[in-house]
């Protein structure tokens, strides 16, 4: 798309958070939150466990977590277009082997390839490329842009519907020619910054600084830290090491939702129905608290999300017992809480470490974050396999937000990191 082409004047930089939302939301809905709607298909098929079948969700993580900060790197270098042409590509690649898979082997392959492809179509690749456009407005695009992350959800009714009428196979090949007419197209509409092209941040007209109106996720006199220097910090890891939570639950409830709710005798329509809404709810803690980290602390802010996600988990493993009204306090606190950190990770790693090496920063502490994408997965279907329920899991994974409150409410301030 030649970038002279200018539809009612519209500030280019629009067109690339339109693009990445809509990249983000196929991604996310087919690769991330659609996975629960094939978990039990599969299972079923080959008589595989149900931690053998997670293990594909943790190499998955694996390979996202060693693969973001090399493509933390490479966004800053080159710019996203490539690197989101090029996951596209090898990620319908690994769904159209999914649908051949007829061995274990074979399946980890497959997830491995999709793994390898989504880790340069989503999370910092994306954030980066509409960073890179604004500064003003910096906290509405990051806004909009992980919010295609969760309205993705609505993809999991549609994939189960689709895995009722044709099989799960043949949803996976469907699923990966949607990836190449769907991502390919966008990922040309992305550039790396305006500067290249005649433009300033934001559409300005002239190259005034640019000041903080109260949208922006951060203030604008953060410094940019070097990675070695942030690596040295003890800020970085308590930041770190604290979201090392949120991929826990996340993964571990993303990938099981289904399996668990239909464990206690809820239907696969009404599984997926709930597997679709805790995404959607989490729009309102992505929004919410991007909007209320521009005005208080956001080491704070993230562990209140801390506290919501294991309030929410509680509710979660009394569903079996109390009945199916405790989904309704689990979408809400579990569903804010998750949209509230996935805001507050994205504020606070460019708070403290600036924008011009934020894909780097921001790969670092995915890097460090894929401890949990690893476990929560495994661990849970591990709990499955041993007791026939999933309760306990849930509980335990809720006492663990006492880790994370603690990390960051110690991290060191702003002005402390920087002496």
């Amino acid at each position: 798309m030649p970038l002279n082409w200018k539809p009612s004047n519209v500030f280019y930089g629009w067109w690339i958070v339109g693009a990445c939302f809509l990249i983000a939301l196929y991604t996310g809905g087919v690769i991330f939150f659609g996975f629960t709607a094939v978990f039990e298909p599969i299972a079923n098929e080959f008589g595989w466990s149900y931690v053998q079948v997670s293990l594909a969700a943790s190499l998955r993580g694996l390979e996202i977590g060693l693969l973001a900060p090399l493509f933390g790197l490479l966004v800053d270098r080159w710019g996203p277009r490539r690197l989101v042409f090029g996951g596209a590509i090898i990620s319908g690649i690994g769904l159209m082997l999914l649908s051949r898979i007829t061995s274990l082997g074979m399946f980890y392959v497959a997830s491995i390839l999709i793994a390898i492809g989504i880790s340069t179509c989503t999370q910092t690749v994306l954030l980066t490329a509409v960073i890179n456009w604004f500064r003003r407005n910096v906290g509405i695009v990051t806004g909009i842009t992980v919010s295609g992350f969760a309205v993705g959800g609505l993809l999991v009714p549609l994939i189960a519907e689709l895995i009722d009428l044709f099989e799960w196979r043949t949803t996976m090949v469907i699923l990966g020619l949607g990836m190449w007419g769907i991502c390919l197209p966008l990922s040309l509409f992305l550039r790396k910054n305006p500067e290249q092209y005649g433009y300033l941040p934001d559409g300005e007209a002239s190259s005034t600084e640019l000041v903080n109106e109260g949208l922006s996720l951060v203030q604008t006199t953060g410094e940019d830290i070097g990675a070695r220097q942030a690596l040295r910090s003890s800020a970085f890891w308590h930041i770190a090491l604290s979201f090392v939570y949120h991929s826990l639950a996340v993964s571990a409830v993303v990938t099981h939702v289904m399996p668990y709710l239909s464990s206690v005798g809820i239907s696969r329509v009404m599984s997926a129905l709930i597997a679709s809404a805790a995404p959607l709810v989490s729009i309102g803690g992505r929004l919410g608290f991007g909007w209320l980290g521009g005005r208080f602390d956001r080491r704070r802010l993230a562990a209140v999300c801390a506290v919501l996600m294991s309030l929410g988990l509680l509710f979660f493993g009394h569903v079996a017992t109390a009945g199916i009204w405790m989904l309704v306090p689990f979408l809400i606190l579990f569903g804010i809480g998750w949209g509230g950190s996935v805001t507050t990770r994205v504020a606070l790693v460019m708070e403290y470490f600036g924008r011009k090496r934020f894909g780097t920063m921001h790969g670092l502490t995915i890097g460090v974050m894929m401890v949990g994408s690893i476990a929560g997965a495994p661990l849970v279907g591990w709990v499955f396999d041993k007791w026939g329920s999933y309760e306990g899991a849930w509980f335990a994974f809720a006492g663990l937000a006492i880790v994370p409150i603690v990390l960051l409410v110690t991290t060191p301030k702003l002005t402390q990191q920087h002496k």
